[in-house]
């Protein structure tokens, strides 16, 4: 049973939070904590610590499990912060003073992060909890009016969650990013007067902007000045009524919004109900994708920030080495495999170094002399602001293409490690593959979320038609299935699936493989699934 921490530990808290301020993180004055036990954990964990997201089977599925794991497996997770208004953590209720000021620290990292990256910007406006409370009561409702079809369409739903378009959505709460039209006079001289063809040179197209610029003082408004324009330039009406069309875009949308705005069985009074927990779906899928974007960031700047402030906390005194063993144990960088904390946090560390040095600089890039690079150091000292710029512009993608040089991936000595079996002895033996920062940073990339990207080409009479937009990756067969068996039931109809396949795969000497990719399009009709190999 969760329950507010008490009057000792909040103080704590509040202590932790001034020495944060005071370093340059930006935490709201109010948040919440919780004690929860290592089995209120396990409860928790299938919900994605969200106490009133909305029930469904599947997590009572997986909090069995849970409970089976830890019976084999017992462990002691220290915390957990959901991105909500005001923040809520959670912590485990064996945890001593000094490991809680530790571990605040790293909590009030995770809500700067929360705040400032802009790939959260979409969560900043409202509290998530209290939508996912109203959420989970309207699905209750449901639930008692329409039983268990309540579930089939939740999961049907979550089988194409990942496909929301969080581009589209993050884009629409930046006001900077959507296009504005122009009104008739400021479209003639901002665009209009810029790029007609008839003027010959610059000078000519000044000497007329002034002009007109003094005939618009001139003339009683702005009727009168727009129809003496369009006696020297008829075409101006036209051109304007094309700016226009080609300002105004129309709103991508992602294929959960398609089905909902135009499946004729969602459209029947009968099935309408189903329009709503569709979207509590998507709702939930999107506040989550910035959280999954950035994980190696995310868990990075909050152990950066636990680690700087911790150490330079008196409370420190007398658990020295069993804060050196716990921070250990969350920051080591494994020699196979992927530690977001340890490698975002070294990270930060190489991206301050550079800040200090001035070693980002195009004036220390263009070194082409190894011991001139070696020995360059300007001492600026702006170390400290480079990373919180970096931390407010980036995501996990962008950060790694940007910073995994070969000057990190040599000062950290990381590799790529690969096997063979060695079957006279019968087991696998590791060996490393490359010391590259090239292909250290391809092996990131290749443990990123990255979902496929899938659009509705327009739906006619046969069907609901989908388009895979192939990016090297082929979709995952065994999940083809059920994805479009859920997409025809919210359908109504038939759907249709274009995707790329491999056609043939060729081993190479050098060990590689040489992959030739073939067109499929998958039909789901009447339940069943037919492939065939397009021309």
């Amino acid at each position: 049973m969760t329950k507010l921490i008490d009057q000792h530990t909040k103080g704590i808290m509040e202590e932790c939070k001034k020495r944060a301020v005071d370093a340059g993180l930006d935490v709201n004055d109010e948040t919440l904590e919780y004690i929860i036990t290592n089995r209120d954990l396990v409860e928790l964990s299938p919900k994605i610590m969200i106490p009133t997201l909305y029930d469904y089977w599947v997590h009572d599925i997986e909090v069995l499990q849970g409970r089976g794991k830890y019976e084999l497996y017992p462990s002691n997770p220290y915390e957990t912060v959901i991105n909500t208004r005001p923040a809520i953590s959670f912590y485990n209720d064996n945890n001593p003073d000094w490991l809680n000021v530790m571990i605040f620290y790293h909590v009030l990292g995770h809500i700067d992060f929360f705040r400032k990256n802009h790939y959260f910007r979409n969560t900043w406006d409202y509290d998530f909890c209290g939508e996912a409370l109203s959420d989970k009561r309207l699905i209750a409702n449901l639930r008692r009016e329409h039983g268990r079809w309540v579930d089939y369409v939740i999961e049907f739903t979550r089988g194409m969650d990942n496909l929301v378009d969080y581009w589209g959505e993050l884009s629409r709460t930046d006001s900077r990013e959507t296009p504005k039209k122009l009104g008739k006079i400021d479209y003639f001289f901002d665009i209009f007067l810029q790029t007609i063809a008839d003027f010959k040179n610059d000078n000519l197209r000044r000497q007329t902007y002034l002009k007109w610029i003094e005939e618009y003082n001139r003339t009683d408004g702005e009727n009168a000045f727009l129809h003496a324009v369009n006696q020297v330039w008829p075409e101006l009406p036209a051109k304007y009524t094309s700016y226009c069309k080609e300002t105004t875009q129309p709103q991508k949308i992602d294929p959960i919004q398609y089905v909902i705005k135009n499946s004729q069985f969602l459209n029947q009074d009968k099935n309408s109900w189903m329009k709503a927990v569709m979207e509590v779906v998507r709702k939930t899928s999107v506040f989550f994708q910035p959280q999954i974007r950035t994980k190696i960031m995310n868990e990075g700047w909050a152990s950066y920030w636990h680690e700087k402030l911790f150490l330079t906390d008196d409370r420190i005194r007398g658990h020295e080495v069993d804060f050196a063993r716990i921070n250990a144990g969350v920051t080591s960088m494994p020699r196979v495999g992927l530690n977001p904390y340890a490698l975002g946090l070294r990270l930060f560390q190489w991206i301050e170094e550079l800040g200090d040095t001035n070693k980002y600089s195009l004036k220390y890039r263009s070194l082409s002399d190894a011991t001139e690079r070696e020995k360059f150091n300007e001492q600026t000292g702006h170390g400290q602001e480079f990373i919180f710029k970096i931390r407010e512009s980036l995501c996990d993608f962008s950060f790694l293409s940007t910073f995994v040089d070969q000057g990190f991936v040599t000062k950290n000595d990381l590799f790529v490690a690969d096997r063979y079996l060695d079957e006279g002895r019968r087991v696998w033996v590791w060996y490393v593959k490359s010391r590259k920062a090239e292909d250290y940073r391809q092996m990131l990339f290749n443990s990123l979320y990255h979902p496929p990207h899938i659009t509705v080409n327009e739906a006619s009479e046969v069907g609901l038609c989908l388009k895979h937009h192939f990016e090297g990756k082929p979709l995952v067969k065994e999940f083809i299935h059920n994805t479009m068996l859920g997409i025809e039931f919210l359908w109504g109809g038939p759907v249709f699936l274009e995707t790329n396949e491999a056609a043939n795969i060729e081993e190479l000497k050098d060990g590689t493989k040489r992959v030739t990719w073939q067109r499929v399009l998958y039909t789901m009709m009447s339940k069943k699934l037919k492939r065939e190999v397009m021309s």
